[in-house]
């Protein structure tokens, strides 16, 4: 069972599979070691907030314990793994989320007009309300998965917390939440937290391989694109991500006479629906850059390189704390900037002319000291 419209899945990576789907977890070992140690010993708590960036695997480790939970310990040692046999019933039940036991939380269409929400709302949180109680009678483990926390609004979050602050036998939460810090301090307090870490270099690659795309770039290079987040590898492999950064660091190399046939040619395609990944890329990207050259004039330069001769460009951008200040401003101001720009559907091509101008303007001014 669930409380959402299945053919709507704002929690998938579009060209992936569903987390739920997937059948192998990448660099969360310890997150899982902690929950199997609680099921060993017969001390699993009712709630479990799963934290972390986006996209490093979260939903993918609530999935695996939900399988493991509604198996109710049959198909498992809980000493070991969280691994389900394949055959078990639960596991096609929980692919096509018609589990009696599961319930998952996530946005939906409205049902009036069939517009894509972006948020939780109240009517799905009190949804859950109703699956218990139709499901009491059965006796059987319940698991009720919310992916992801961060989009409750305030009504739905409030009727969340009622549910954790009595919650009914055999049921458990698996809260994702991508910021924590942001959900109500009620809601994390009544919650065993579950910390997941960003991917190294190879794991990145073993979960890009996993979900079907071909990494092309060395691991290493990639996990400093993506933060170390599965999600966004994935969304950045798909965009074109690794080209669109090397030229965005050529460009940036070129200050304080950047190519404006370039720049141009970077701003291009960015109109329409066609070109709204696109755009949605280059602002990730815009926004990265910017944060590693901030990064790097504050003195913690970025681990590895995202781009060959990443580092002379931000060794020479950003030589000093002075510097690293001036693009500190200059990525928030940009990311305003953009969501506005978005906001009130101002031109795509002519918002990245502009950056682009900004950044020119700015690394002028950092070199003529």
């Amino acid at each position: 069972m669930n409380g959402s419209d299945d053919a709507y899945e704002p929690d998938r990576v579009e060209g992936t599979p569903h987390p739920r789907h997937a059948s192998a977890i990448f660099g969360q070992d310890t997150a899982q070691a902690e929950f199997l140690n609680a099921a060993a010993r017969g001390r699993l708590h009712h709630a479990w907030l799963i934290t972390g960036p986006r996209g490093i695997g979260k939903a993918t480790l609530a999935w695996r314990m939900a399988r493991f939970l509604l198996a109710d310990g049959t198909a498992a040692d809980p000493s070991r793994t969280l691994d389900i046999d394949r055959d078990h019933p639960v596991v096609a039940r929980v692919a096509a989320l018609s589990d009696p036991g599961l319930y998952l939380l996530r946005p939906t269409r409205n049902p009036e007009t069939g517009t894509e929400r972006r948020d939780i709302t109240v009517d799905v949180a009190r949804g859950v309300r109703d699956f218990l109680h139709l499901s009491a009678s059965d006796g059987g483990p319940r698991v009720v998965v919310v992916d992801a926390a961060d989009d409750l609004n305030v009504q739905a979050a409030n009727a969340l917390l009622k549910l954790l602050e009595e919650p009914p036998p055999r049921t458990t939460f698996l809260i994702v939440a991508h910021a924590p810090a942001r959900l109500l301090p009620t809601i994390r307090s009544r919650c065993r937290r579950l910390s997941c870490h960003p991917l190294s270099g190879d794991d990145l690659a073993d979960a890009i391989k996993a979900a079907g795309l071909d990494p092309r770039i060395e691991p290493t290079t990639l996990a400093q694109l993506a933060g170390g987040s599965v999600g966004e590898a994935a969304r950045l492999l798909q965009q074109d991500g690794p080209e669109l950064y090397a030229d965005l660091a050529t460009l940036a190399g070129e200050i304080p006479n950047m190519n404006r046939a370039r720049l141009l040619g970077l701003a291009a395609g960015l109109g329409g629906a066609a070109g709204r990944s696109r755009l949605d890329a280059v602002a990730r990207l815009v926004d990265l850059f910017l944060s590693r050259l901030a990064r790097q004039g504050a003195g913690a330069p970025p681990d590895a390189e995202a781009t060959p001769g990443e580092a002379q460009i931000l060794s020479r951008l950003a030589p000093d704390a002075r510097a690293g200040r001036a693009w500190a401003e200059l990525q928030q101001a940009t990311s305003a900037r953009i969501r506005h720009g978005r906001a009130v559907n101002l031109d795509p091509s002519a918002l990245v002319l502009d950056t682009g101008l900004k950044i020119n303007q700015t690394g002028r001014r950092i070199l003529d000291g």
